[in-house]
């Protein structure tokens, strides 16, 4: 059935004379109404709004000419719903918690996602958050595609989450991901820098796209751990942080991640498909095989080094012995 909730809001617009030294959140406020000032901040700060294809401040003054372009997400609603949602807990302390987040949950409520989301499990197992994020991200310093699992670090306090964030934008947060890819690289380590944006065709996918207002740069490295008939375990080291990088640039190089509806062209997989045989058939896999296996950055308070990891989840653990058996 289709859905009827409206399309997210675009802006694609040329700065007028009687605009030009306008802030651009007091800019794009006037272009829609229903949007106050202090969301539209957020969503310029979160590089939802390009100008001229660059990322810039909410208080930066246009000028005539300029191209202001983007989309503008949902307007939030009330904070979300506590849920008594069970969490597996990597590290806790005073300012910060690390989740080991399932695949198949929703860190923040969106739209068709209101309820079952990491956003809520935390508003009923903590009492104190982050509230940078607004009021649908309580603590959400970052995310994890739905069906991505592994560690999410949340903010407790916004002395805390406003370092995570720069440590985050900075790229000085280190990032690991576990993979299983479709195919087989032909190079044991590689690097991808390729920018990304807006597909121009399809509203949910993301594509390599060089030159366009929506284009933002991404680099992304890996390196085979392991190789199987037609399949390959890789280790993932995304250097920037875009929706759906890695998933994208693996695309990019023919080898998508598995079971990748969007950028793959399938959602499961079978024992048999995977090679083994003398068994019935059956489905092994039926998500994203993409794990964020460990977070290591600056503690926000003491500057000390923690590590976070988040063991491989147990459908990845079969996929992987199912390979190596065949």
């Amino acid at each position: 059935m289709a859905s009827s909730d409206p399309p997210p809001q675009t802006v694609d617009r040329v700065v007028s004379p009687d605009e030009a030294g306008q802030r651009l959140d007091v800019f794009l406020a006037r272009v829609f109404p229903s949007h106050s000032r202090s969301h539209m901040r957020r969503v310029i700060n979160a590089a939802e709004i390009l100008v001229d294809g660059r990322r810039v401040k909410a208080a930066f003054q246009l000028r005539t000419g300029q191209r202001v372009s983007g989309c503008l997400p949902e307007l939030p609603r009330d904070g979300p719903a506590a849920e008594e949602i069970p969490l597996s807990i990597l590290y806790e302390d005073d300012c910060l918690v690390a989740i080991d987040k399932p695949s198949g949950m929703v860190v923040h409520p969106a739209k068709g996602h209101w309820k079952g989301t990491l956003a809520s499990a935390l508003a009923f197992h903590f009492d104190q958050l982050s509230t940078l994020g607004g009021p649908t991200r309580p603590g959400i310093v970052h995310r994890l595609d739905r069906e991505t699992s592994g560690v999410v670090v949340v903010a407790k306090t916004d002395s805390a989450h406003r370092e995570l964030a720069r440590q985050f934008e900075q790229r000085t947060m280190h990032k690991e991901y576990f993979s299983v890819l479709q195919g087989v690289p032909d190079r044991d380590r590689d690097v991808i820098d390729q920018p990304l944006g807006m597909h121009p065709y399809q509203r949910e996918k993301m594509a390599i796209r060089a030159g366009h207002t929506t284009s933002r740069a991404a680099t992304t490295f890996y390196e085979v751990a392991q190789r199987f008939a037609g399949f390959a375990a890789v280790n993932i080291f995304p250097k920037t942080g875009r929706t759906h990088q890695i998933r994208v640039h693996m695309r990019h190089v023919g080898h998508p991640v598995l079971c990748d509806r969007l950028y793959g062209g399938r959602s499961r997989i079978t024992n048999v498909e995977l090679g083994v045989t003398g068994q019935e058939e059956q489905v092994v896999l039926e998500r994203l095989a993409l794990h964020a296996h460990l977070l290591r950055f600056q503690h926000p308070q003491n500057k000390k080094t923690i590590e976070i990891v988040a063991p491989l989840p147990e459908d990845l653990q079969t996929v992987l012995s199912l390979l190596r058996s065949a």
